[in-house]
């Protein structure tokens, strides 16, 4: 750094004297300015001591401030810090500065903080949310296009679901019941997610293993097993029919060596008792793991690093599509159930053997990166095929919101589970080139909308004057935010998808809709957060504050509304919310 000031202990001296090579007048000139050099001399030296003298003081002086500093750190005490009158913890004091564990204020004002490590320095960073991601909207919303930002879940992986069911392709969740039931609102967020992915991820790599044709792969035939590659009418083309002995040792099996490739796509048809089983290694610990695709209807066991999918017991053409990574992870989680599930990285697995035990045959077996629109199109036709004659995909379980509300007995509707149901099925239609059974499948889906909540459906009013669509249809009404803006997606996606005409109702659910949320929004805010339903309206007691999480949710969904139908309103209440998470607050009075 640039210095005005002399450096310390060190005077920089011209030189005073020649060398013999000058002149001589130049000797009696000094001969008679002696005095003058010596008094130049005198006035060097003196400056040379003060700088000295100045910079030892201004040493002396910096010291002195680290010891005060030291000082007061070895002052710093232990000492009770009284919360609110009402409880104490530990917190030190170092001069006249009180400091509280980052733990009480993490859980006191919900506020977030790690430590992180940038290039060799330690930092701690703050933040006033849990690092939940805002998504402005990038163009114009299309329905027939990604779902919001749910490109970015993997709804499979969440600790709520189970397992995915081998026999439906659909996630099978535990959010009310530990059993396992089909949720609707999952089953579409999960066939949303890889509609999107579909869109946004890399072209999968396939590579196929086995289709008894140009692919035939090497199998290792034991003397009691039979395999060979014959026409079959019910497909009409040439599959691969296998039968194998009694003993394990029959097993047909087929070596691989496989890094990339987790997600399975085979069409097949066992016999009784018979199986696909897959062999995934643990690249690091050589640990096997033996993932089963078994004629039964055991929807998921395990012992002993052995993994049972039950895909029925039908004995016809199916088309099996897993993912391996998923399949693995849920089985482990029930393998270590009494302990904490360690979750394996992709990056330490490998594929190594594919065995088929029983009687049946495959067609198309192939191992690909990705799957997305298989899974898309699962989700889909679940459905398809589980609408009720009320046009709803009722909720098999109790769910008790909270104390004041009425408990939902098993077969109630949601909003939000119809809602994102017609997002799936607007998006099959136009995926599959107009297949009406999607489409049929979503305008049926519209009736719960148009029935109160006290007759089964999911309708209710604000203030007798407001419609409003119930994510939870209780009594008194609940008015939970983030699902009903969701069921408003809904209602948009099938009126822009459907054929002129043929969703009018879907357009006049949701402009009443749209009505009620540009009178109600604002009674959500909170002033430092959003609240996520009326609770402290329609049963008089405290808010039910947002988690960081859904409030942010309710900010993406704000910016998206606001960007669909150009309204400042939404808009800048979104932005106001954002504020919110970076620790504003509404002005006090």
């Amino acid at each position: 750094m640039y210095n005005n000031q002399p450096s310390c202990g060190s005077v920089a001296a011209s030189k005073i004297f020649h060398t013999s090579k000058d002149p001589p007048l130049f000797f009696i000139m000094m001969r008679f300015n002696m005095k003058i050099a010596l008094l130049m001399v005198t006035i060097l030296g003196f400056f040379t001591i003060f700088a000295w003298s100045l910079c030892g003081d201004r040493n002396f002086k910096d010291s002195t401030v680290d010891m005060d500093r030291n000082k007061d750190f070895m002052r710093s005490e232990e000492i009770d810090c009284f919360i609110n009158n009402d409880y104490v913890i530990g917190c030190r004091k170092e001069g006249d500065e009180v400091f509280l564990p980052f733990s009480f204020l993490r859980k006191y004002y919900e506020v977030y903080g790690k430590m992180v490590n940038l290039d060799g320095i330690e930092r701690f960073e703050w933040s006033h949310n849990s690092y939940n991601k805002i998504y402005y909207p990038k163009g114009r919303y299309d329905p027939r296009g990604v779902f919001m930002y749910f490109e970015n879940y993997n709804v499979e992986m969440r600790d709520r679901v189970k397992y995915v069911s081998a026999t439906e392709g659909v996630p099978i969740s535990t959010q009310w019941g530990s059993h396992g039931y089909f949720y609707a609102t999952q089953i579409a967020q999960f066939g949303l997610s890889h509609y999107s992915k579909n869109l946004t991820d890399p072209e999968p790599i396939r590579r196929i293993i086995e289709d008894s044709n140009k692919n035939q792969a090497k199998w290792v035939i034991s003397s009691e097993s039979f395999l060979e590659r014959m026409f079959d009418a019910n497909v009409s083309r040439t599959v691969l029919k296998f039968r194998t002995g009694d003993r394990i040792s029959d097993t047909l099996y087929l070596k691989l060596d496989h890094v990339l490739h987790f997600v399975m796509s085979v069409n097949l048809m066992l016999g009784m008792n018979s199986s696909l089983t897959v062999v995934i290694q643990n690249r690091e610990k050589g640990d096997i793991y033996n993932l089963h695709y078994t004629s039964n209807n055991i929807s998921i066991t395990a012992q002993d690093n052995n993994i049972y999918y039950g895909i029925g017991n039908f004995q016809e053409w199916k088309k099996l599509t897993r993912d391996l990574i998923v399949d693995l992870d849920k089985g482990l989680s029930i393998l270590q159930e009494k302990t904490k599930h360690k979750r394996i990285p992709r990056s330490k697995l490998k594929v190594t053997a594919i065995l088929l035990f029983g009687y049946g045959a495959i067609d198309n077996l192939t191992l690909s990166t990705s799957e997305h629109i298989e899974n898309f199109y699962n989700a889909a036709e679940w459905f398809v095929k589980h609408q009720d004659s009320k046009g709803g995909w009722p909720i098999p379980v109790r769910r008790h919101l909270a104390s004041g509300f009425s408990d939902l007995k098993p077969g109630w509707y949601s909003s939000m589970g119809q809602g994102h149901a017609l997002s799936v099925l607007s998006r099959a239609y136009h995926h599959s080139g107009g297949d009406v059974k999607y489409l049929n499948a979503a305008i049926a889906g519209l009736k719960p909308f148009s029935v109160p909540s006290s007759k089964g459906g999911v309708l209710t009013s604000f203030m007798n004057k407001y419609s409003w669509y119930e994510e939870y249809p209780t009594t008194p009404p609940s008015f939970v935010l983030n699902g009903f803006i969701y069921s408003l997606l809904g209602l948009y996606d099938l009126m822009k998808i459907a054929p002129r005409g043929q969703a009018d109702l879907a357009e006049h659910l949701f402009n009443d809709g749209i009505v009620s949320l540009k009178h109600m929004i604002t009674l959500y805010d909170m002033g430092s957060v959003t609240s996520y339903d009326l609770r402290h309206f329609t049963l008089g007691i405290a808010p039910n504050l947002a988690r960081w999480d859904y409030h942010a949710t309710h900010i993406n969904q704000l910016l998206l509304l606001g960007k669909i139908l150009n309204e400042p309103l939404f808009t800048q209440t979104a932005e106001r919310w954002i504020g919110y998470m970076n620790g504003k607050r509404a002005p006090h009075n």
